[in-house]
């Protein structure tokens, strides 16, 4: 969408901008809740929004996915009925954008999650993701004021989900994987914005062993990560970054002699391979 304004020295100009969307999920018969989002990938979002709330669990089975996309709805329909009422009432957000987490219910089965301890995460391969990452082509480029996660094997990006708030990218993540039998034990997450509780709740509830930002991260989020054994590298700008936890999957394969040039800045150019986006 194109809007106009006023720049610093009074002159009109038209630039991009997103849009906001309002999309509600119901789980069966029961409405859940209603986000606000880009209204991109909305099956995706749905199921892995209900994934990382513990109102699905990976041996579910859903029978139908129903988007309607004039009335802003979407129906996750599962073999069996669950009524939710009371874990919507305990929701106690987290420090994400607009709707985050629901801390409680999560945390309930965080400690019984493990997460791969054979996985391995090289330097180097850091590298190569954050050129693929900041070079993929991405509304962020064109309009800014939205959030990107990547999911990633190796040295290379699998999807790049966006949106407004970086919870529903996640979810968009989620959902993908689940939707398409994705196993998480080798794969590894990079958001672009900071590492909080819910970005580390969420990569466990994933069973994905490797969360990765080019942004900080805060106590919370680092003392959670040791507590799951999740490997946790914050600050992440070409070669340089700092690992926070689980430090025992990277394998540091970096050489100050290594032709690698630090990534781009987050003014990405619009260049090169890229990975599978969702837009």
């Amino acid at each position: 969408m194109i809007i106009d304004g006023v720049d610093a020295s009074g002159v009109p100009l038209e630039l991009p901008v997103v849009t906001e969307k309002p999309v509600t999920l119901f789980l069966n018969k029961q409405e859940i809740v209603t986000s606000m989002t880009l209204g991109d990938w909305v099956p995706e979002l749905a199921v892995g929004y209900f994934l990382n709330q513990n109102m699905l669990l990976s041996d579910d089975v859903i029978t139908a996915i129903d988007h309607d996309q004039e009335l802003g709805v979407v129906i996750v329909r599962t073999a069996h009925e669950t009524n939710f009422e009371a874990k919507m009432k305990r929701k106690i957000r987290t420090s994400g954008c607009a709707e985050g987490t629901a801390y409680g219910d999560l945390m309930e089965r965080f400690d019984d999650i493990k997460l791969d301890r054979t996985a391995k995460f090289h330097a180097t391969w850091l590298v190569k993701l954050s050129k693929a990452i900041n070079t993929a082509p991405s509304l962020y480029l064109n309009a800014g004021a939205i959030h990107g996660c990547v999911l990633c094997q190796c040295d290379r990006p699998l999807v790049y989900m966006e949106d407004i708030g970086r919870h529903n990218a996640v979810d968009k993540i989620a959902g993908w994987m689940f939707l398409n039998n994705i196993v998480p034990q080798d794969k590894a997450f990079y958001t672009t914005g900071r590492l909080t509780t819910e970005m580390v709740i969420k990569s466990v509830q994933m069973q994905i062993p490797v969360l990765v930002s080019r942004s900080g991260f805060t106590a919370e989020a680092v003392a959670l990560a040791r507590r799951a054994g999740l490997t946790l590298i914050g600050r992440a700008k070409g070669k340089r970054f700092i690992a926070l936890s689980g430090i025992e999957r990277i394998v540091f394969d970096t050489q100050d002699d290594d032709e690698f040039a630090d990534a781009p800045s987050l003014q990405r150019t619009q260049q090169g391979s890229h990975p599978t986006t969702g837009r």
